[in-house]
């Protein structure tokens, strides 16, 4: 997948109605600071479309980016942060909920892990309540740049044991620095567009 063109279309704030896409619609998840703008902006090769913050939780919005007139990057609003008040959190949690549940073009939610820790109980959380509500992540290992070679498959079987996943999850290890692990996401965003396409 050759990404030609992109741009930031609808952003959704608490009180928005959500955008009645024709195309597929690929979403994001995952704790403030684990690195989903960089991710979202290595994909796209823009080094600044999805802002990145040194202020965990400034996305606030759930941001829809077009990505070749083809199919929609949905940026969720990050989770974990604590110097949000909990009315916050709880207004978050039904935008994301709202948007789980209403998107008629939504193939799959990546979530994304810091490959260098074990899973949070919210990335446990997190994890949990996407299956409840009716998606099976693709966990993305992000920051891969930060650990030795020789430690990335025990990471990764953490991760796959801190979330409890589902046997046969794609865990999908990812640098943002190096860019490694950026065609394989892009590959499999595209088998799963296709396959909207094609039905």
């Amino acid at each position: 997948m050759i990404v030609k063109n992109v741009e930031l279309e609808t952003v959704c704030g608490i009180t928005s109605k959500l955008p009645e896409n024709t195309m597929p619609e690929i979403a994001f998840a995952g704790k403030s600071n684990v690195g989903k703008s960089s991710l979202i902006n290595g994909l796209v090769n823009r080094k600044a479309l999805a802002r990145t913050s040194s202020q965990p939780g400034k996305t606030q919005t759930i941001n829809f980016y077009n990505v070749n007139k083809e199919m929609y990057f949905v940026d969720l609003p990050g989770y974990g942060y604590a110097s949000v008040s909990k009315e916050i959190k709880a207004k978050w949690g039904r935008m994301i909920e709202n948007y789980l549940h209403t998107s008629q073009m939504l193939q799959a939610v990546f979530l994304l892990i810091d490959i260098r820790h074990e899973p949070s109980k919210n990335d446990f959380n997190m994890y949990e309540w996407i299956l409840a509500n009716g998606y099976e992540p693709i966990i993305i290992a992000t920051k891969l740049d930060k650990i030795k070679r020789s430690q990335v498959q025990k990471n990764i079987k953490m991760i796959r044991q801190g979330l409890n996943v589902i046997p046969g999850t794609k865990i999908l290890p990812f640098s943002a620095q190096t860019k490694q692990g950026k065609e394989e996401i892009l590959q499999v965003i595209e088998e799963l567009a296709k396959g909207t396409v094609e039905e």
